[in-house]
């Protein structure tokens, strides 16, 4: 005899009700459209001087002398870029400014790492004096004087020595370094030690390479400031041959460099020519390789720094 059995069935149970977490509130959706709105404007605000700037270089005298230009070119002029492009002077302040910020970089990143990694070994004896010496830096210095006349005893003045090496060794880019390579497990050194490595083989073949990050903010960091400095050369340099882009840049502003005069006479236009045209034309070109270079560093830029600033 078979019984019929009758299926039985679970009691329904309803889903539970999807918890509105604090990112679906309306408080928060307030708070990023407010976040965004306020990024762009100050992303605008920031980007109106270069917009401005390019819209410049392509205008003619006399639309920027009558302040028609804003964000838009008024009587499309491209002599100026002709007249500077073929300027003896720019592209030899150019070359000049190219040289100082690949040497200038590179003896300051080997200062630099060098230096850091040497003063983030605890262990070191007299550790806080080389700390003190380089602080100290940070808050007092010999003056103008004192360095011009130390450049010129030295037998730098008109040299390349004379913008590269002063500005050398950062304080600030030391100490971020410094606290870079004090977070860094001291097991793979100990582990590159057993395998028979030096001090110097660790920090070049297994430090340097772990730093990538740090090294390339760095690189970013002097290589601008190379790239933007004028006043070195303005105390120091003497001869035309010899000054870098940002000093041309400075003396078409400031109009006394003949350089002015002699790319008016290019031109073939009025003085109302060089200090609207000239100036914006040479200051676009002069950013270009660094507005080319950041995007690929950019990605560096802040882990770099957030890396090197946990811990003091």
């Amino acid at each position: 005899m078979i019984s019929s059995t009758t299926p039985t069935t679970a009691p329904s149970r309803r889903a539970p009700a999807a918890s509105v977490g604090p990112r679906d509130s309306a408080g928060y959706r307030a708070f990023t459209w407010f976040n965004v709105i306020a990024l762009v404007l100050v992303c605008a605000i920031m980007l109106y001087p270069f917009v401005t700037l390019l819209a410049q270089s392509f205008s003619s005298a006399g639309a920027i002398k009558a302040g028609q230009v804003n964000a838009w070119p008024v009587g499309f002029n491209l002599e100026t870029y002709r007249a500077v492009l073929h300027n003896g002077d720019f592209w030899r302040s150019y070359g000049n400014t190219v040289l100082y910020t690949v040497v200038g970089t590179a003896i300051a990143m080997a200062l630099t790492t060098t230096y850091a990694y040497v003063i983030s070994k605890r262990h070191l004896r007299g550790r806080n004096v080389l700390i003190g010496i380089a602080v100290f830096t940070m808050f007092f210095s010999g003056g103008i004087i004192p360095n011009y006349v130390l450049i010129s005893s030295l037998g730098m003045k008109n040299t390349l020595w004379s913008v590269v090496l002063p500005p050398a060794l950062s304080v600030f880019n030391l100490l971020v370094m410094k606290s870079f390579f004090e977070n860094m497990p001291t097991e793979l050194e100990e582990a590159a030690q057993l395998d028979g490595l030096g001090w110097f083989g660790i920090f070049t073949r297994i430090v340097l390479p772990l730093s990538k990050a740090v090294l390339a903010t760095m690189i970013l960091f002097y290589a601008v400031a190379y790239w933007n400095d004028w006043f070195s050369a303005f105390l120091y340099l003497d001869k035309n041959d010899l000054f870098p882009l940002s000093l041309f840049l400075r003396n078409l502003i400031a109009g006394a460099s003949t350089t002015a005069a002699s790319s008016a006479a290019a031109i073939g236009s009025s003085k109302a020519t060089i200090s609207a045209n000239i100036q914006a034309v040479s200051m676009i070109l002069a950013i270009i390789p660094i507005v080319c270079v950041y995007p690929f560093v950019q990605r560096h830029f802040v882990s770099g720094v957030m890396l090197g600033s946990v811990k003091g």
